[in-house]
């Protein structure tokens, strides 16, 4: 090798270098991102509230809330951080436990599989009351889906195997299906969307469902999930109401249970 030739190999080297970095740089550049800080107070319908009197009671409360999300060319993310009664001691001795101090929290993410609509997707949910030392956190591991269409419509469907960690049972769960989805629209000269979540739980494991509820055994299919109406009239501030329900989940088996939520967020990202 002539000594007039090392400059030119070094360039080439160093511009492949520079390309490799800034391939990575751009698969970490987000397309997309959002974060906000919410104040929420969830209101138990009275029939929810006796229907649960003696299985996991149910009463209001208030919760602070952290929520983000971020998208790259590969895939995406999605999480959020609740404190419920965060003003309550871990124990509350006036409620009789019903207003403990208590935390949820859920991550979610699609690994895109190449340039297709399908993905990788697995979600770890965390839930923990620490009046009663009680703790439960599923995880699922399966495929996802992703479609907009051409009226604005999305939706993110997904189903996978269920795994569950708790005080009462750890080990595998059956299966997940759900999906979240979403419109955006104006009206009233006015920026507003509608969204709605649902899991739907089957083929759950006996022994979670004995040792996990209260006052009975739950069935082995569960229904998750909320719709909301929310109204954007500044890029900063979000405020919104949701209808939430759940049957055959949050500790009380064989029991519809629906509360609406009114929430505030201020949108720092």
């Amino acid at each position: 090798m002539t000594f007039s030739r090392i400059p030119s190999l070094l360039g080439m080297g160093a511009g492949t270098l520079l390309a490799v970095a800034s391939s990575q740089a751009m698969a970490l550049e987000p397309l997309w991102s959002f974060a906000n800080f919410s104040v929420n107070y969830l209101d138990w319908s009275d029939g929810t509230e006796q229907r649960t009197a003696s299985n996991a009671a149910k009463s209001d409360f208030m919760y602070l809330e952290l929520e983000g999300g971020v998208g790259f060319e590969w895939g995406e993310f999605y999480g959020f951080a609740d404190l419920e009664n965060p003003t309550n001691d871990r124990f509350d001795e006036a409620s009789g436990g019903q207003d403990n101090l208590r935390s949820a929290a859920k991550v979610t993410s699609h690994l895109y599989l190449g340039d297709s609509p399908f993905s990788l997707y697995a979600h770890v949910y965390d839930f923990r009351d620490y009046g009663f030392d009680a703790r439960e956190q599923d995880q699922i591991l399966g495929l996802g889906y992703r479609h907009t269409f051409e009226n604005g419509v999305w939706i993110k469907p997904f189903i996978g195997a269920a795994r569950v960690q708790s005080d009462g049972y750890t080990g595998m769960n059956g299966y997940m299906a759900g999906w979240v989805a979403g419109y955006d629209f104006s009206a009233f000269d006015q920026a507003f969307s509608v969204t709605n979540w649902h899991e739907q739980t089957f083929a759950r494991d006996d022994d979670y469902l004995t040792q996990n509820y209260i006052g009975d055994k739950a069935d082995e299919v569960g229904t998750n999930g909320a719709v909301s109406l929310w109204w954007h009239p500044h890029e900063r501030i979000t405020t919104g109401i949701q209808y939430r329900y759940a049957d055959n989940k949050l500790g009380t088996p064989n029991a519809y249970q629906n509360a609406m939520i009114y929430s505030v967020k201020f949108n720092f990202l």
